[in-house]
């Protein structure tokens, strides 16, 4: 021991809470719904339901597509085994060992059961990337310096470049052509907004559909992976097994509102256009310029002299 700490195994790092990243992004949307909400007490009448509705739904939207960009948790999967902790030890711990894989790389968890085993913590998440301007291997081999635990290691191998798994490839790929995809979306999802501010309300519904269809294109893409043989990960008689994790549901569900929204606007513009157009809140206007009109009062004194 050095200062009561392994030399070449320093202090490890403390599970995450949260992704900075996307705290970031809820932040931001949530100024602009507190934004909102300050200046709705404005609008009068069933209008400001309207408004709730539609602004809620579309911040709702616009986070999920940003938000799922940044999370890690597309694919996951658990494991509890009996395995060594450090490499040339024969001691065994039990611990859960997660693999969260996301578009921008993937995290491997380890937890002890119970967390105080072997006289340390063992309480770890790596993050590895492999995104354009991040280079996997030289995390990996960051992880080897600082001597990682052997579980994360064994796992972060199997998606090096080295590996005859070719994990890295397969999903490296497949998660930038899904955010890509989200991307698109995301650009179509403010082109409707800014036609729903216009009166072409039919051609903001058709966009919503665009958003929809970019959505369901990036979880396809995502998906490929499955269709590929996958190279199993073994901690003893145990193997980890990874599903769709929250943020492929969380695509998929907003993907089908943008399917239903959209329909939606373009059924009632062909079959109750009036309706559409209270939802909107374009006959409102009209219905103040009505109402003045008719709460005029003329002064008979100056019409009979001709003023």
């Amino acid at each position: 021991l050095f200062d009561g700490i392994y030399p070449f195994y320093p202090q490890q790092r403390k599970a995450f809470v949260f992704d900075v990243s996307t705290i970031i992004v809820i932040v931001v949307f949530l100024t602009f719904a507190c934004s909102f909400l300050l200046i709705i007490p404005g609008i009068r009448g069933r209008a400001r339901l309207y408004w709730t509705l539609r602004v809620l739904l579309s911040l709702i939207v616009g986070v999920a597509i940003v938000a799922v960009q940044f999370t890690g948790d597309w694919e996951t999967g658990w494991v509890t085994a009996n395995t060594s902790y450090k490499s040339f030890s024969p001691t065994l711990v039990n611990v859960d060992i997660g693999l969260h894989v996301g578009l921008a790389g993937l995290n491997v968890t380890l937890m002890g059961n119970p967390v105080n085993q072997v006289n340390e913590t063992i309480n770890y998440n790596e993050h590895f990337a492999w995104s354009f301007n991040a280079d996997y291997d030289h995390s990996y081999s960051e992880g080897l310096e600082r001597g990682l635990p052997s579980p994360i290691l064994y796992v972060a191998e199997k998606f090096t470049t080295q590996s005859p798994c070719s994990l890295q490839r397969q999903y490296r790929i497949s998660s930038h052509y899904a955010s890509a995809t989200l991307w698109v979306a995301f650009c179509t999802w403010l082109i409707s907004n800014m036609l729903f501010s216009m009166p072409v309300l039919v051609y903001g519904g058709y966009m919503l559909l665009v958003t929809g269809t970019f959505m369901i294109f990036s979880l396809l893409s995502f998906s490929t992976v499955r269709n590929t043989l996958v190279c199993p990960i073994h901690f003893g008689t145990a193997i980890l097994h990874t599903g769709y994790g929250g943020s492929f549901w969380l695509t998929l569900a907003i993907g089908l509102l943008c399917f239903v929204a959209g329909i939606t606007v373009v059924a009632l513009h062909y079959f109750n256009m009036d309706l559409l157009k209270t939802f909107f809140d374009l006959h409102e206007d009209k219905a103040e310029e009505y109402q003045e009109m008719t709460e005029v009062y003329i002064n008979p004194h100056f019409v009979n002299k001709g003023l």
